[in-house]
């Protein structure tokens, strides 16, 4: 099976999962900035929402260049990553209006942590495919890199540490920033071995 319909339900979904949390920000109920200031929570929670859900179609864009044949298995692989990405709006409109509460955010870390697993989930399954989606196999090796593993710890102590107290899910808000920010450019390898294989095509 060709890649075609899984891209544009993946871009459609994702699109819709955008729309969904921007029209949890509500307008103010008054004019003054004042009256802007007390959302500040919930846009500051939209704002990292929306860095992750565009952080994760980047790179599934860059991922889908290099895939060739698709089969049952990436199909549920994709449809699994899609579920755990379509609960980024409760996940993070509860953050928001709790002014991050502690079950609020280790709420939003495990769905962090479960996005990221399933994404891993659809690398494997994309190389065990079909042998004509070797160019993902060249680039990632099949597995997980030392950033892969790094964030999955991340989010693991990001679920954990709001029970901390208030200190908790401070550090709980920062380790989820911080993975966003490695993820911000998308995996070079992925770019490097298409430059490669175009200069090949081309000589």
């Amino acid at each position: 099976m060709n890649k075609s319909r899984l891209e544009a339900f993946s871009d459609g979904v994702l699109a819709i999962i955008i729309t969904i949390m921007v029209l949890e920000l509500r307008i103010p109920e008054g004019h003054e900035w004042s009256d802007v200031q007390v959302l500040w929570p919930k846009f500051l929670s939209y704002a990292i929402s929306f860095m992750y859900v565009g952080i994760y179609w980047n790179n599934h864009h860059h991922l889908m260049h290099t895939v060739k044949k698709v089969n049952g298995g990436v199909l549920w692989a994709n449809l699994h990553l899609l579920f755990w990405l379509s609960l980024f709006p409760f996940v993070s409109g509860w953050a928001g209006e709790s002014h991050f509460a502690a079950n609020p955010m280790t709420s939003y870390g495990f769905v962090a942590l479960m996005c990221g697993l399933a994404y891993t989930i659809l690398v494997a399954a994309i190389v065990k495919a079909d042998p004509e989606n070797h160019l993902l196999q060249e680039a990632t090796g099949g597995t997980g890199d030392r950033k892969g593993i790094l964030s999955v710890i991340a989010y693991i102590f990001a679920t954990a540490a709001p029970f901390l107290g208030q200190g908790g899910v401070l550090l709980s808000g920062l380790l989820l920033i911080a993975v966003a920010l490695m993820w911000l450019i998308p995996d070079p390898r992925i770019e490097r071995i298409l430059q490669q294989t175009e200069v090949q095509r081309r000589g």
